[in-house]
């Protein structure tokens, strides 16, 4: 509590509350959890494993669209640029935006150039998008 001193040196208690150390702790502890937050993320490369999900149902003539290790797409053999990739899905699936698009890409393509290649498919319209992987062995 604090006490004020008058000049008939009377003490007479104040009841207002002071908040100014309230603050200060908040304020360190706002400063401690910024810098501490970066120091959290984990930063590990990672080479994907293969998938051992069940196979599914193949398509009777399935799209592939295939992203190379030097960032060129081709829709199944023919290569695409990446401006002309929705009039090439149009042409190949006659406009029918609900055909599903299996996307195959190379290991080595770093992963922000998949998603230019995926972006630019949900640019086209091609919501129905499948990823490609091999299919892993189970280890004894």
């Amino acid at each position: 509590m604090a006490a004020r001193i008058r000049e008939d040196d009377e003490l007479t208690e104040t009841h207002e509350i002071n908040v100014t150390p309230f603050i200060d702790v908040i304020l360190v502890l706002l400063i401690i959890f910024m810098v501490a937050a970066p120091l959290s993320t984990v930063d590990v490369e990672v080479d994907l494993p293969a998938s051992n999900a069940p196979q599914a149902q193949r398509p009777e003539k399935p799209i592939f669209l295939s992203v190379t290790a030097d960032r060129a797409i081709h829709l199944g053999e023919d290569t695409v640029a990446a401006g002309a990739l929705a009039g090439a899905l149009d042409a190949i699936t006659a406009g029918d935006r609900t055909t599903r698009v299996f996307v195959r890409a190379d290991k080595a393509l770093a992963y922000g150039d998949l998603m230019e290649a995926m972006n630019a498919l949900r640019a086209a319209g091609y919501l129905k998008i499948a990823l490609v992987g091999l299919e892993s062995v189970p280890q004894p």
